[in-house]
This record gives C-alpha cells, structure tokens and sequence, in this order.
C-alpha cells in the first residue's frame, strides 16, 4: 500500500507591499493583449526580512479573453543592513472581467473575488541572506488602488 504524500509546509518570510504606478497599456503585441506597471518603491516586513523596495523595477502582463493575467515583475530590494536583493515574481491573477476592469481602473476590490498567486524567486550576494538562493518561495496577493501587496512564504 502506497502511503499519501505529506504536503510541504510554508513559513511566513514577509509581506511586501510593493508601491506601482498607473498601468500603460501597450495593447496587442505579438498576438498578445500586454501591459506594463512601473514599480516606484514599498517596503518588505517579516520576522527577520526588513527592506524597502527600489525604484525602477516594472510588473510585465500578459492579459487573456478569459480573465487570466500573466505577471512577471522584477524589482530590487535593499535591505536594512544594506545587502541588495533581486526579486523575479512570476504570477497568475483571474477573475471576473468586471473585477479585473476594476482593479486596472485603481478601484478597491475584495481580495477574495480574485484568485492571485505567486511564486517569487529571490536572489542574493554571498552572505546573510545567501540561502535564499537555495530555497523556493510561494506568495498570495492583493491588487490595491496604488500597491501590490504580497505574503511570501519559504516552501520547506
């Protein structure tokens, strides 16, 4: 008899709240519908993570007919003891055409409408923070009128 899988657990690494700019809408490129968002700064809180969020990173979407939202954001963290971080978070946000025109309109929608799922990559100089190379990461967010706001967590 074959015994069920146990899950992987998470534990809680920390919450960005990643401050964006308007959406520019490029329109169909490629035969696809894209977006882009500037990423202009925020802020990364845990129990042991503290740093804030560089300017200039930008959030790249690909938009589909049936509501999916490819993400694809790259962005810089530096830390409070000054290290650099770099962060690619690939993710997948759906929901109804009305929410989703919503939310691109910087209108507040309830979280639980929309599914947004995420998994960040988080690469770091030799150091403190070097295991971060070694680990994956999961997150869940939430589209707010002028952030991006994201639970990261280490798969364990």
């Amino acid at each position: 008899m074959t015994a069920t899988p146990q899950a992987p657990s998470l534990t809680f690494l920390a919450r960005l709240e990643v401050e964006v700019g308007d959406p520019v809408d490029l329109g169909v490129v490629a035969g696809e519908h894209r977006r882009i968002v500037p990423i202009l700064g925020g802020t990364a809180r845990g129990p042991e993570l503290e740093a804030h969020v560089l300017p200039g990173g930008i959030d790249s979407q690909v938009l589909h007919a049936d509501g999916r939202q490819v993400l694809r954001a790259t962005y810089g963290l530096e830390t409070t003891d000054g290290d650099r971080l770099f962060v690619e978070n690939r993710g997948l946000r759906s929901g109804t055409p009305a929410n989703l025109d919503r939310l691109a309109r910087g209108e507040m929608v309830d979280p639980s409408l929309i599914y947004f799922r995420s998994h960040p990559r988080i690469t770091a100089p030799a150091g403190r923070w070097e295991w971060m190379n070694t680990r994956l990461l999961v997150g869940t967010g939430e589209r707010l009128p002028a952030a991006v706001r994201l639970n990261v967590f280490v798969i364990d």
